[in-house]
């Protein structure tokens, strides 16, 4: 299925929430909510330097990501985000 231009564009980040779940997918804020859409939980990072390497790179071969709905989640709940390179991502979201 073809994206729309303007989805390919969006806001695309690796998003780390507490207990540990690591998820990427098209990010959206709305006041204290935060939304991922096609979204993944990165279940196996398969990076020697890190989340920043698929960030900047995209996924690589060792890279295991799990397909998942739209997350929703309260922002208080977000370690961190990592802007990722959304052309390197746009086949694998």
């Amino acid at each position: 299925m073809k994206m729309p231009e303007e989805q390919k564009n969006q806001d695309v980040r690796i998003v780390v929430l507490q207990r540990g779940f690591v998820a990427v997918g098209r990010f959206t804020q709305d006041g204290e909510q935060c939304r991922l859409e096609d979204a993944a939980i990165i279940r196996r990072w398969g990076t020697t330097k890190g989340l920043g390497q698929i960030a900047a790179d995209g996924p690589t071969s060792n890279t295991i990501l799990d397909k998942s709905p739209a997350l929703r989640f309260h922002a208080l709940t977000v370690i961190t985000t990592i802007d990722c390179e959304a052309g390197k991502w746009n086949a694998h979201l």
